[in-house]
C-alpha cells in the first residue's frame, strides 16, 4: 500500500523573533515493513537544512532562521510504501538469556527508567509473565488497554508511569512507558515507536486527517540470529482515532500498514495523508 503523507507544523509568535534553532524527526524510516519513497521539507522562511542520524538511527534535519519573522511554517510530504510483515518470531526464555540477544538489545534493555521508576509495575510483570515472550507480548496487549482507560487531558507530555497509575487513565504515550518498563522488567528488550496509523474508511475516503500516535515493539531472537522487532498483532478496539492509543504495542491488525519511527521521539503534530 502507498501512502502521501503531508506534514504540516506552524509557529507563531508574539513578537518577531530571531535566531530560531530547530531539530525535526519527521522523515519516514525504512525498514522490513516500510519503504520510503520520496521526501521533501521545506520551511518559511526559507533555511538552510542540514542532516545527519541520530544516536537511534533515527534521521534529524536542523535548520537556524537568523531573520526576524512572527509565524514559522514547516511542510513536510514524503510517500511510503508499507510491505507485508514477515511471521512473529516465537523464541523461549531461555534465548533471551543468551549473550548474544543481551548485547543486541542492550540499549533497549534499561530495567528501571529513573523518572518513571514505580513499584506497582513489578506486580504487573508478574502477572503478564506468559509462558514464551511472545505470549507474554500478546498479554500486554490486552492486560493494559483493558485495566486503564484511555482518556485525553489527565497527563501531559511529562508526566510519569507512577502519574499513569495513580489517575488510572492517559493516551498512547502514557500506555508505551508502562509496557517499557514491564517488558524491561521482565528482560525483554522494547522501544518506543511514534508514527501514522491509516485507519480505511470504506470506498470513496481517499485522505484522512489523524494524529499521531505511539506503540511499543519489542525484540525477539529469531533462530538464533540477533532478533527480530516485533509490533503487536491483536486489535484492542476504539475508535479509529485511537485504536494504537489503546494497544500497548500498536497496530490494529497485523496487515495494518503503518508508517513511523522507532526511537526516543514523542508523538506530535497532524498529518493529511491520501492513499493510493
Amino acid at each position: 500500500m502507498i501512502f502521501d503523507i503531508a506534514y504540516t507544523t506552524e509557529y507563531r509568535y508574539l513578537g518577531p523573533v530571531t535566531d530560531s534553532m530547530n531539530a525535526l524527526r519527521v522523515r519516514p524510516a525504512t525498514t522490513p515493513t516500510q519503504r520510503r519513497r520520496d521526501f521533501t521539507l521545506a520551511t518559511t522562511p526559507d533555511a538552510r537544512v542540514f542532516e545527519h542520524d541520530d544516536y537511534f538511527g533515527t534521521t534529524v534535519h536542523e535548520f537556524e532562521v537568523v531573520q526576524p519573522h512572527e509565524i514559522l511554517t514547516i511542510d513536510v510530504r514524503s510517500q511510503v510504501e508499507t510491505l507485508s510483515p514477515a511471521v512473529h518470531p516465537d523464541p523461549t526464555w531461555n534465548e533471551l538469556a543468551l549473550p548474544g540477544y543481551r548485547e543486541n538489545g542492550s540499549e533497549y534493555l534499561f530495567a528501571v527508567m529513573p523518572t518513571q521508576a514505580d513499584s506497582r509495575v513489578g506486580p504487573l510483570a508478574a502477572e503478564v509473565r506468559a509462558e514464551t515472550p511472545l505470549a507474554t507480548a500478546l498479554a500486554i496487549t490486552e492486560l493494559i488497554p483493558g485495566r486503564f482507560e484511555y482518556r485525553r487531558g489527565v497527563t501531559y507530555v511529562g508526566s510519569t508511569v507512577g502519574d499513569f497509575l495513580a489517575v488510572g487513565a492517559g493516551v498512547c504515550q502514557d500506555f508505551v512507558h508502562l509496557g517499557l518498563l514491564i517488558f524491561r522488567q521482565l528482560g525483554v528488550a522494547a522501544r518506543y515507536c511514534s508514527g501514522y496509523l491509516f485507519v480505511d474508511r470504506g470506498p470513496g475516503a481517499a485522505s484522512a486527517e489523524v494524529e499521531t500516535h505511539a506503540w511499543l515493539e519489542v525484540l525477539l531472537p529469531n533462530g538464533g540470529g540477533p532478533g527480530t522487532w516485533s509490533g503487536s498483532t491483536r486489535r484492542t478496539g476504539g475508535s479509529p482515532a485511537s485504536i494504537t492509543s489503546r494497544s500497548v504495542m500498536g497496530a490494529a491488525t497485523r496487515t495494518s500498514p503503518r508508517s513511523r519511527a522507532c526511537s526516543a521521539g514523542r508523538p506530535a503534530g497532524t498529518s493529511r495523508r491520501r492513499s493510493r
